[in-house]
């Protein structure tokens, strides 16, 4: 299914939801979590530093180092199912992408804040893609300005094999999240894609 267009003003967000096959999305889930050397990073938010709320990693090309949250982040090597992975996910988006970001969410009480992938690293109008793997998830996304986007907040609820991806003045323009859920929810392993392109 190629990748839909969802109408939200000043941002260029897609769609696939059916990016990977069940069969394909459920051996990737466990072929990373068992694989990827997961790590809780302390990140400094408001000027106290925390763990983050899940695990992570980062892997990409040896010059793709990257910073967010007061977090410095060496890449670790491709894996052969993460080297795939890309080359799917640049054949879908018709973008290159030289590091991926993995978060693990453990269960509901592992999250995400609202945040914007605009790291200077990352250069102006970055592509992100992100592939879910693992339990559905509601992604939200809200104006970083509401008086100057004039639209309500956005829930998209993210299944496994789901590809989305994020271009153009989106960071510019909103905020996206992964709020925790009281739902009882299993792990869900959630892979952005990004071009470090160095500091501007």
């Amino acid at each position: 299914m190629p990748l839909t267009l969802l109408p939200l003003p000043q941002a260029e967000v897609l769609l696939d939801p059916d990016f990977l096959p069940p069969a394909a999305a459920e051996s990737l889930l466990a072929e990373l979590t068992a694989t990827i050397p997961w790590r809780q990073e302390p990140i400094r938010i408001f000027g106290k530093e925390i763990l983050q709320p899940r695990l992570t990693a980062w892997h990409g090309d040896p010059t793709a180092h990257y910073s967010y949250s007061g977090l410095a982040l060496t890449p670790q090597p491709w894996t052969p199912a993460l080297q795939q992975l890309r080359e799917q996910v640049q054949a879908a988006t018709g973008s290159r992408f030289n590091s991926v970001l993995l978060n693990l969410y453990r269960t509901g009480q592992d999250s995400m804040g609202w945040h914007a992938d605009n790291e200077p690293e990352l250069g102006p109008g970055p592509t992100i893609a992100s592939v879910s793997l693992g339990a559905p998830r509601r992604f939200r996304l809200r104006p970083r300005q509401p008086q100057e986007v004039l639209h309500a907040p956005v829930s998209i609820q993210l299944a496994a094999g789901s590809l989305l991806v994020m271009r153009g003045p989106t960071q510019q323009h909103w905020l996206h999240a992964v709020p925790k859920t009281a739902v009882a929810t299993g792990p869900r392993l959630n892979l952005t894609f990004r071009l470090v392109v160095g500091r501007c």
